[in-house]
């Protein structure tokens, strides 16, 4: 009976503890969730390009999903890739819908968006880089072509914002004009 009595008590406790465990690990994924969602929140309502207003986000498993409306293809690009450029979210569902028909819009207007599109997105993925300090770096953009001028501290430092820069959609060119300051 006391052997008996000992298998019980056991049952319990690993059953209660891994129970915890799971719920220890659900509130975390939960949490992490309810951070990632207002982190994108704040990064499409600071970015002066979007009516982050109409642009609504959930966020399950780390995997955001964009839903809401916006004027064009380059609005729903830039939000996509400003949101997906956040630590530690998996992926986008791009499900906003564009108001605005591509068709009636001028394609000089077109590229002043595309242009603001990827100053944004570069200057977002360096300053939330780790290993550039993006705040001493001038972006200007002008027909898919990046120029990148200001201070790095050390050569890795210049070759990330290189590669930030060059690894971003619809960019064609990087002219790098960085110095860097040891």
């Amino acid at each position: 009976m006391k052997n008996m009595t000992s298998k019980i008590l056991l049952s319990i406790f690993i059953a209660t503890s891994s129970s915890a465990a799971v719920a220890d690990s659900m509130w975390e994924k939960e949490t992490l969730d309810a951070w990632l969602d207002g982190k994108a929140e704040t990064t499409l309502l600071l970015n002066s390009n979007l009516n982050s207003f109409d642009i609504n986000t959930y966020v399950k498993g780390q995997v955001v999903t964009l839903t809401g409306s916006v004027e064009n293809k380059t609005e729903k690009a830039l939000a996509e890739e400003l949101v997906l450029s956040l630590d530690n979210v998996k992926s986008v569902e791009n499900k906003l819908t564009i108001i605005g028909t591509e068709n009636d819009q001028d394609p000089e207007l077109v590229q002043v968006l595309t242009d603001t599109k990827i100053t944004t997105i570069v200057k977002t993925r360096l300053l939330m880089s780790e290993g550039v300090s993006g705040s001493d770096i001038e972006i200007e953009t002008q027909d898919n072509i990046v120029l990148l001028t200001g201070s790095v501290g050390s050569i890795s430092e210049h070759d990330l914002a290189l590669s930030i820069a060059k690894n971003t959609s619809d960019v064609d060119k990087v002219i790098d004009e960085l110095t860097v300051i040891n």
